[in-house]
């Protein structure tokens, strides 16, 4: 059944809120900023203050579904929020808490899903069988999409590369463990490794700057190591998961080194000798995942979870 759609980006500096009629026209698109405080009831509030002011745009009596990407997943077993980065999420109902407040369903699903989602159906991952889409940006996330379906796994964790420890001894990251993916090659993480080394506190954008600009030792050498934890992460998942094509998304996918020397870097840690896996920068730009959280939202393509 064709409906009206509403999708939802809740990011940590925005939300995002996009309305896509029967045809899939987008017919509203607007943004407010993360409450500050970002506090679980104020998320909460605006979450539902948004769509609520949405939802008054459809012509009534028209059916329509809401869909939401978090920056976490939903337990299966508790319906709790966890492996959120907006930690205050965590150990929430929030998909509970929302519907009271609504009076009606609604879809969660991890943002990077609705980021990969949204590039296997709409973007340039379409035609792809298997595609892994990752998020870089303040944080790390992946997702897997099987032609044309987002892959979960018994846990709801499936494709939560970000996690993935990779150096016992590295950097402690908020989820408990050391080293893990998302503190090696996010930006918030290769902030805080070149602040530990140097002392000084750079963007990320200032060290790939300075990096380009060859005038800054210090950040020839950080970003230089970037691209080696990108080549060694990545070459591992490709080695492991063995996708069709990968997507990149997230600010940092606006790197154009990762698309030469980083592409380099994963065909040398990667377990094959002629690697020829698109890695491709996305083509929906941060429009991915509030598209791929309406069409997570569509009743017809709430995802079951797969054994």
């Amino acid at each position: 059944m064709n409906q009206y759609k509403i999708g939802v980006d809740l990011g940590g500096t925005k939300i995002e809120i996009l309305l896509l009629d029967q045809e899939n026209h987008q017919l509203h698109r607007s943004r407010i900023p993360t409450p500050q405080d970002k506090s679980y009831p104020a998320i909460l509030q605006s979450l539902g203050g948004l769509i609520r002011d949405t939802s008054r745009r459809i012509p009534a009596g028209k059916n329509y579904s809401i869909g939401i990407g978090i920056p976490g997943t939903i337990n299966y077993e508790s319906q709790l929020v966890q492996n959120a980065n907006t930690t205050c999420l965590i150990g929430k109902p929030l998909q509970r808490d929302l519907e009271n407040l609504l009076g009606r369903r609604i879809g969660i699903e991890n943002d990077a899903n609705c980021f990969t989602l949204a590039e296997s159906l709409l973007g340039v991952a379409k035609g792809y069988s298997l595609v892994f889409g990752i998020i870089m940006g303040t944080g790390c996330g992946g997702g897997i999409c099987i032609d044309g379906h987002i892959r979960q796994g018994s846990h709801g964790i499936a494709g939560e590369w970000g996690h993935f420890a990779v150096d016992p001894s590295g950097a402690k990251c908020y989820c408990g463990n050391r080293g893990c993916v998302e503190t090696k090659i996010s930006g918030s993480g290769v902030e805080s490794a070149f602040y530990k080394n140097y002392h000084r506190r750079l963007s990320m954008r200032e060290i790939v700057e300075k990096y380009r600009r060859g005038d800054d030792p210090s950040c020839n050498t950080a970003f230089e190591h970037f691209l080696d934890d990108f080549g060694r992460c990545l070459g591992g998942l490709i080695s492991t998961l063995d996708p069709d094509a990968v997507v990149l998304g997230g600010g940092l996918s606006n790197i154009d080194e990762l698309y030469g020397k980083g592409i380099e870097r994963v065909r040398h840690y990667a377990f094959h000798q002629h690697i020829k896996t698109p890695i491709l920068k996305n083509e929906l730009g941060d429009s991915a995942g509030v598209f791929g959280a309406a069409w997570v939202g569509r009743n017809e393509l709430i995802l079951q979870r797969q054994p």
